[in-house]
């Protein structure tokens, strides 16, 4: 083997340099070596014997290596030749390598520290992410129970809507069957009235005969002629009511009153129109009929009460309570509330008709109002009371009513008064009922303001809403008995009239 050769010239070489320069000496026997190392690892081994020189220096040696033949296989030691390799490694290589190495640990102990760190922090965001999920659930369980509730709130208000339109359905039921039952008295009333005329005309041409039979002297009535005429008077009453209130019994739509006259309260003599209004006399029928009141007052009927009147132009009998004591008389009462007895929450037909009682609570009629307001040119008075006993007025020097075709639009004149103007504001508008919207408003203000009125947006004046007692009162929408201009609208008055006169 060759390697025993090479080994025992380098160390002959290793000896050698002790003789020659430390720096020259060394660079050129090593030199020596790796080349001789490398060429035999390459060249065959018939080469082996010519060997290359050595680098001149300051000492030279030359070596003639005998001839080995090789037999076997080549080993290389690569143990031999990591050594060889790191022996000859720069020291300063090794030091930046070792202090590459300590910044590496460095960088492994901050990266150990971050990640500790962001363990915590990661901890943290896991409860967050937690608590936000416990949160969420949370949120959505209260989301349904308000759904659940809301839905509850719309079933509700739903079976509401639905028993309120049954309720409506039953009182225009009710209120068609007193709409024919209205029609009947009307008739009825316009019978006995005939027949009270033609009573009292048979009376007169009686009277007259037993006057030209006697030779001018009258001759005592009999007692069954006093009766057969307290009889007529008698019937005669009973035509004094237009409708009942539709929660009225039979026997109440047929009092008995006989012949006595009905006495309200009395009253001092008239003089303004801040004096007390509740109309005291007695119910009268006379033979009539009249252009309006004050053509009876002109004609000598002096007496406040229930009269016959046939407007111009119009083959039409109206009962109409005149006031002929207040304010130098003549006045045709359309409208009166005192004491809650009537409902003025109707359809149109009612309010085109009349409804109530003549001597109490009543509307005259849309129709019989706009025949009387279009033979002449009226005023209109309007006389409030409050639940203190405060007595106001308003009055307009014209007043009219058109007729259906125009939805019975109310034309008004100037104001002057003390209660203050609140009707102004429903000049030049249609009427509206419960059944027929023809406000301006998107809803229909009779449902909202329980009555029939002029309405607009909706109103500053409604004086045929409910009659609350007591004054103030509780409602959702202003439905009572109001003035806007006096006492406000969430005030209702005791006492309400409305009234016509020939301007």
């Amino acid at each position: 083997m060759w390697r025993p050769a090479v080994l025992a010239l380098l160390l002959f070489l290793f000896i050698g340099k002790l003789y020659c320069d430390s720096g020259e000496a060394k660079k050129t026997q090593k030199g020596a070596a790796a080349t001789n190392e490398a060429s035999d690892q390459h060249r065959p081994s018939s080469e082996a014997h010519s060997q290359p020189a050595a680098p001149t220096g300051k000492c030279s040696y030359t070596f003639v290596v005998p001839q080995q033949k090789i037999t076997g296989a080549i080993c290389l030691s690569s143990k031999s030749l990591m050594s060889e390799d790191i022996s000859g490694l720069n020291k300063t290589e090794l030091a930046n390598l070792r202090l590459e190495l300590g910044e590496q640990q460095r960088q492994i102990e901050h990266i150990k520290q971050m990640v500790e760190v962001d363990g915590g922090i990661v901890n943290e965001v896991k409860l967050l992410r937690k608590e936000s999920r416990n949160m969420n659930s949370r949120i959505t369980q209260l989301y349904t129970q308000l759904l659940h509730e809301i839905i509850q709130k719309k079933e509700q208000s739903l079976e509401e809507t639905q028993l309120e339109n049954r309720l409506l359905n039953i009182t225009a039921q009710v209120l068609k069957v007193s709409a024919s039952n209205q029609e009947l008295e009307r008739k009825y009333g316009a019978m006995i009235s005939l027949i009270n005329n033609q009573s009292l005309a048979i009376a007169r041409l009686e009277k007259q005969c037993l006057v030209n039979a006697n030779g001018g002297q009258p001759q005592q009535a009999h007692p069954g002629q006093a009766e057969s005429k307290n009889k007529s008077n008698s019937q005669a009453d009973t035509s004094n009511e237009i409708q009942r209130d539709q929660t009225a019994t039979l026997t109440d739509k047929q009092p008995q009153r006989g012949h006595q006259a009905i006495q309200p309260p009395p009253t001092s003599a008239a003089s303004s129109p801040t004096e007390s209004y509740i109309f005291h006399a007695s119910v009268t029928k006379t033979a009539g009929p009249w252009k309006d009141c004050q053509h009876a007052l002109e004609d000598g009927q002096t007496t406040s009460g229930i009269y016959l009147i046939r407007p111009r132009n119009v083959n039409q009998l109206l009962q109409v309570w005149c006031e002929q004591s207040y304010q130098n008389g003549g006045w045709a009462v359309i409208q009166k509330r005192q004491d809650g007895s009537v409902n003025f929450f109707r359809t149109w037909e009612h309010y085109k008709q009349g409804f109530g009682n003549i001597d109490g609570e009543y509307w005259l009629g849309l129709d019989s109002i706009h025949w009387l307001t279009t033979q002449d040119d009226y005023r209109l008075l309007v006389l409030l009371e409050d639940w203190n006993g405060r007595q106001v007025y308003a009055e307009y020097d014209s007043f009219r009513v058109e007729n259906e075709r125009e939805q019975y639009r109310l034309r008004l004149g100037h104001y002057q008064g003390t209660a203050g103007d609140s009707l102004s504001w429903h000049n030049n508008k249609a009427f509206t009922t419960l059944d027929r919207d023809h406000d301006a408003y998107t809803g229909n203000c009779a449902h909202f303001q329980k009555g029939g009125w002029w309405y607009h947006t909706c109103a500053h004046s409604n004086l045929n809403g409910v009659w609350y007692k007591g004054g103030h009162y509780r409602s959702r929408y202003q439905d009572g008995v109001y003035w806007a201009e006096f006492r406000g609208g969430s005030y209702s008055l005791r006492k309400v009239t409305m009234m016509i006169r020939r301007a």
